[in-house]
């Protein structure tokens, strides 16, 4: 027997279910925009998670790239309800003797404890400074542009002075400078580096856009010297201005707008 002509063709779809479901249909905030606002990841990486079956929406593990969240849905990822959060972007001049994680297993004091009043949202802390480093760090829920800040390819400039223990040769700035300088056999790329002005020859500047734990340390470490003291004093053009030790302040719009543009 012949279906009939009802059930074929263009006639058959308006009792097609599927048609109002289709999440490019839906008003709301892409699946993944919502995991990266809510300052889990960025977007790229939110949608291997739901192509993994990390999210769940309403109770239904959601697969599909594009589908679109409304106001009233809940969201999961990895069983915990998230939620699309204001961005908060903090910068804090780091004292010496805070590590730069959210908790610590041992109990030291982590720069969480320095903003933990600076903002409402969860914020966390943009790239590393080691515990006996000082200076900017910047605090954000902002997913992508914490991904963005911290990869070496958008080369993010990290300008810091470095306090020696003896004076540095012209002959050593000149080796760290060069494309052949290798640390723990690896080649380490230094944009600029030269003496302070009007400061002694131990006291250095150095500008590096390197992601490598320790790197400016190891740096002097591999010649010789020994870092007494070690401020990052720039960090993607944000400046230390008006801005005390261990004190942390909001960034302006035009520094975010600066930071987007990056």
């Amino acid at each position: 027997m012949k279906p009939s002509k009802s059930s074929r063709g263009r006639q058959s779809k308006p009792n097609n279910p599927q048609k109002s479901s289709n999440p490019q249909d839906r008003s709301g905030i892409r699946l993944n925009k919502y995991i990266a606002n809510a300052g889990i990841c960025s977007r790229r990486e939110a949608d291997v998670y739901i192509k993994a079956g990390n999210v769940t929406v309403n109770g239904k593990t959601v697969t599909e790239m594009g589908f679109k969240v409304q106001d009233n849905d809940i969201v999961r990822f990895d069983e915990t309800t998230i939620s699309p959060e204001e961005k908060r972007y903090i910068l804090l001049n780091k004292p010496k003797n805070y590590i730069s994680t959210v908790e610590d297993d041992r109990g030291r004091r982590t720069v969480m404890d320095l903003v933990k009043n600076a903002a409402k949202e969860r914020i966390y802390p943009v790239g590393r400074l080691d515990r006996n480093t000082t200076g900017l760090l910047l605090f954000t829920n902002d997913g992508e542009l914490a991904k963005k800040l911290t990869h070496p390819k958008h080369n993010v400039r990290k300008l810091y002075q470095v306090s020696l223990d003896k004076k540095v040769s012209i002959n050593d700035l000149r080796n760290i400078a060069s494309d052949n300088f290798k640390v723990e056999d690896r080649k380490v790329f230094v944009d600029a580096i030269s003496y302070i002005e009007g400061q002694p020859k131990s006291e250095v500047g150095i500008e590096i856009h390197s992601g490598r734990n320790r790197i400016v340390r190891k740096i002097f470490e591999s010649l010789g010297y020994k870092v007494v003291k070690l401020d990052r004093v720039i960090f993607a053009g944000l400046t230390k201005k008006n801005l005390p030790r261990g004190f942390s302040r909001p960034l302006t719009k035009q520094e975010i707008n600066n930071l987007k543009m990056l």
